[in-house]
Order: structure tokens, then C-alpha cells, then sequence
């Protein structure tokens, strides 16, 4: 039995490697910030996920219940990976650069944030599991 192998921290895992990929791209915006004909990126992963999982928050794929002793299935779905997007159609400086450092900056404390929480939702669930194996809090 895969105990940590489960859909939950698929999408647990994706998402960290998204947020480690984000802080890198992030921090690669910042430090180019005054070079000339830099673009700006970002990394594309909750609006794929999103389209993964569907609009309604219901997986696309469901197993079908044709007699009432079938156990129901919720469809699984590939954790997409994560993708460097690169905004080319923008100029927000001379230099045909577009990374506005306050921006940036925001975006780096918005990452660190959501890192945090999904370090701490793997931390719960992990000690959840060892509630459960050791029988105690």
C-alpha cells in the first residue's frame, strides 16, 4: 500500500516543485530588472491544474455505477507539471523591458506564503498518518 502515493499528495508535490520553480523564476525577474529587452516570466500551474480538475472542482473522468453493490469512482488525473511562461507582449520601460520591481517583490511574498502553507498541509498529513500507525497524538 502507497500511503504517501495518494492523489492528495500528488497535487501536494506539484504544487511545491510549482512554488521552488516560481521562487527561481521570480528571483531571475529581479535580478534582471534593468537589463535591456529582458520579458518578464511566470510559472503557468493552478490554471492547468484548474483545467485538469475541471471547472466545477469535479474531476472530468468518473467511473460509471451500473449496480448499486459497485463501489463509486472518483476519477484520478495527472498532477500537470509546471510551465515557465513568458510574457513577451508587454513594455513597461524605455528598454523594452517589462519587470516592475514592486511587483516582483509582491509576487515573492505571495510564493513564500503559499510554500509555507503547502509545507505545512505535508506536515499535517504526515502527521496524521503517524496518528494513525502509532495509535496516539
Amino acid at each position: 500500500m502507497n500511503v504517501l502515493g495518494g492523489v492528495a499528495f500528488q497535487r501536494l508535490e506539484g504544487a511545491l516543485q510549482a512554488a521552488s520553480m516560481r521562487q527561481r523564476v521570480l528571483a531571475d525577474n529581479v535580478a534582471n530588472v534593468d537589463t535591456p529587452h529582458f520579458k518578464r516570466s511566470d510559472v503557468a500551474f493552478e490554471e492547468m491544474l484548474s483545467q485538469a480538475i475541471g471547472n466545477d472542482g469535479s474531476p472530468m473522468l468518473a467511473g460509471r455505477v451500473t449496480d448499486p453493490r459497485h463501489i463509486p469512482i472518483n476519477g484520478s488525473y495527472p498532477v500537470p507539471s509546471a510551465q515557465v511562461v513568458t510574457d513577451e507582449s508587454t513594455s513597461i520601460n524605455i528598454n523594452r523591458n517589462n519587470v516592475d520591481i514592486d511587483k516582483e517583490m509582491s509576487l515573492v511574498a505571495e510564493n513564500q506564503l503559499r510554500y509555507n502553507l503547502f509545507i505545512q498541509q505535508v506536515n499535517h498529513e504526515v502527521k496524521m498518518m503517524r496518528t494513525g500507525i502509532d495509535g496516539r497524538a
